[in-house]
Parts: C-alpha cells; sequence; structure tokens
C-alpha cells in the first residue's frame, strides 16, 4: 500500500478558530510521514467529541507538536510502518486514539494507540470507540478503581461518555445511576444498562441517589459539569467514595465542604488525557483489550451512534453535538 500512498489528502482546517461551526473549513494538506513508532492509517471514519469543539472554539489547542487538524479518534486501514513498529502489518484494519488529525483521509497513530478492530463492528462504529473508551477506563477504573458490586453515578448519561460509562460498568458487575436532561434520554440510559436514571432538570439527583441506594450513596461518580456539581457529589458518595472530573462544562470552580469530604474519606480526583504520553495511552489501550474488547466482540457493549455525516459536512456534526439533543456519538466516514 505503501508505494500507491497520494501526496495530498482532505482534510477539515480551522483558519480561523471561533464560535460558528463554519470555522471549520475542507481544505488539502500533504499526507503526513510516520515517524518510528508510528503507523500511518488511511481514515475511514472518525468520531467526534466534545473536547473538538473547544479546539474549533480556540479554547483546545493541541499539545506542542501535534497536527492542528482536529479529531481525536479514528479506523481504518495501516497504510505505512514508521520504523521500529513490530505488531502491525500494511492492509490490517484498526481503531486508535490520536492527539489530533483524525478529520482527514491519513492519520499518523502511535502504534501502541491503536487497536485491532473489534470482529462485529464496521470501520465506522469501531472509529466511535477509542476516545470515550479510554477515558472511562482511565478515571473510572485506574483512577477510581470501581469493582463489581459497587455502585457508580454518571453525569450526562446520554452522551459518548455516559453510554459508554454505563455499558462499562454494567457489563463489569456494576450497578450503574446516570442523570440526563430529558425523559427520552433518561429511557435510552436504562435501555443501555442503567439501574436508574434521573431527569436532573425536574428531580433532585442528591435526592434520587440516597432513596435509591437507602441512603448509603454511591461508590465512583463520573463528572464532566463540576462547578456547584461537585459538592452534591459529594452528599451522594457513600464512605471512601471516589469522584473522577473530566470536564467542566459547568465551570471550572465551585465550593466544597472539606470536612464532610474529610468525614467520609471521599476522594476528588480528575483527569484529560490528550497531552498524556504515548506510552500512557498505550498501557490503557492494552488495558481495554483486555477486559473490553471481549465484551464488544461479543456483543455485550456496542458504542452507541446517532448520526453519521461525510467529511465535509463537519460543521453540521459540530452543530448537531452543541445542540445537545445527540445521544451517544457522532461520527464523520472519510473515505
Amino acid at each position: 500500500m505503501s508505494t500507491t500512498l497520494p501526496r495530498t489528502m482532505r482534510c477539515i482546517e480551522i483558519p480561523k478558530p471561533g464560535p460558528d461551526v463554519n470555522a471549520l473549513q475542507l481544505g488539502e494538506r500533504p499526507v503526513p510521514e510516520p515517524a518510528p513508532g508510528e503507523i500511518l492509517v488511511k481514515v475511514a471514519a472518525a468520531g467526534v467529541n466534545r473536547p473538538d469543539l473547544l479546539q474549533r472554539r480556540g479554547h483546545y489547542p493541541p499539545p506542542p507538536g501535534i497536527t492542528d487538524i482536529p479529531g481525536l479518534e479514528i479506523a481504518g486501514t495501516v497504510a505505512k510502518l514508521g520504523a521500529e513498529v513490530d505488531r502491525w502489518s500494511e492492509g490490517e484494519q484498526v481503531t486508535a486514539l490520536v492527539a489530533g488529525g483524525g478529520y482527514a483521509e491519513y492519520c499518523v497513530v502511535p502504534a501502541g494507540q491503536a487497536l485491532p478492530v473489534p470482529k462485529n463492528l464496521s470501520l465506522t462504529e469501531a472509529a466511535a470507540l477509542p476516545e470515550t473508551f479510554f477515558t472511562v477506563w482511565t478515571n473510572v477504573y485506574d483512577r477510581c478503581r470501581l469493582m463489581p458490586g459497587e455502585t457508580l453515578m454518571v453525569h450526562g448519561g446520554s452522551s459518548g461518555i455516559g453510554t459508554t460509562a454505563i455499558q462499562i460498568a454494567a457489563a463489569l458487575g456494576s450497578k450503574v445511576i446516570a442523570t440526563a436532561g430529558t425523559e427520552e434520554k433518561c429511557a435510552a440510559c436504562t435501555r443501555l444498562g442503567a439501574a436508574l436514571a434521573i431527569n436532573y432538570k425536574t428531580q433532585d439527583f442528591v435526592a434520587e441517589v440516597k432513596k435509591f441506594t437507602e441512603g448509603q450513596g454511591v461508590d465512583v461518580v463520573l463528572d464532566m459539569v463540576a462547578g456547584d456539581y461537585i459538592q452534591r457529589d459529594i452528599e451522594c458518595l457513600a464512605e471512601e467514595g471516589r469522584i473522577a472530573i473530566i470536564a467542566v462544562l459547568g465551570g471550572s470552580k465551585g465550593t466544597v465542604d472539606f470536612a464532610r469530604l474529610m468525614m467520609g474519606r471521599k476522594t476528588i480526583t480528575g483527569s484529560t488525557l490528550r497531552a498524556r504520553p504515548p506510552a500512557i495511552k498505550t498501557a490503557i489501550a492494552a488495558a481495554l483489550e483486555e477486559h473490553v474488547w471481549p465484551m464488544i466482540e461479543a456483543g455485550r457493549i456496542k458504542p452507541e451512534i446517532e448520526k453519521i455525516l461525510p467529511l465535509r459536512d463537519a460543521a453540521e456534526a459540530h452543530r448537531l453535538l452543541e445542540d445537545g439533543k445527540i445521544v451517544g456519538k457522532v461520527v464523520l466516514t472519510v473515505a
């Protein structure tokens, strides 16, 4: 395949970042060359995620040395190997987490961040896996150590992150409580495995959690809201409970009653993923391949995709995500 590679490729560019989705423009760039330890993937599809929206707005620039082409997850076919790559072969189908460059016909990927496409998924479906699955695994399992039999509460249960967290946690033997903003979204959460879905616009999630757990509380909270949610999360926690913050949609600051935190021996943690080194992401990929990929191939977990659009309609994909009505993911088809 490497002998027939084109010199240029179509991609989505952000010439002038801003709030308008039309800041995304179809452009042309040279096909990138894989460095040692990297593979070049001919992209079939790319997932759309909220960090992409932030980058378009100018609030989430790529890490140093990373392309300014947006897109954090892809699926496609290995087109060329960089030096020192021994796992993959040209022609293999992979899905991969990247730090940028996904909205393009070709994308370079650190080899350890690629995973085989699950046998029962299409490339389009596989493109919806990496960003949310890596994020959920590292926060819920690596950082918060959710165990079978424990209870997880997920805010934004109908989002890409939420639908992923519900399915993984339920499949691994935990009870899941989700919050969402409409009855339709709550129904989607229960369909995916949540034992309880709370409409946060009409119900007090603290009261509902205490009622459902008979006052015991939840063991882990996955929070993408932050702000004034954090103190309410603390009130929902059981003793030794843990909170993982993965976004600050409700604001980066809040008031916390540290005495309540201390008395319950509770923990607040958080992380971002994009700028972490490839070695860390490679370890997460290995854990997913061991623990989660078999459940995907068995049909117990499947990415929730609501809309599939061509690459040229990236602006429409961002609009749909910003409208907040999507359940699960939006995916761009590239090839």
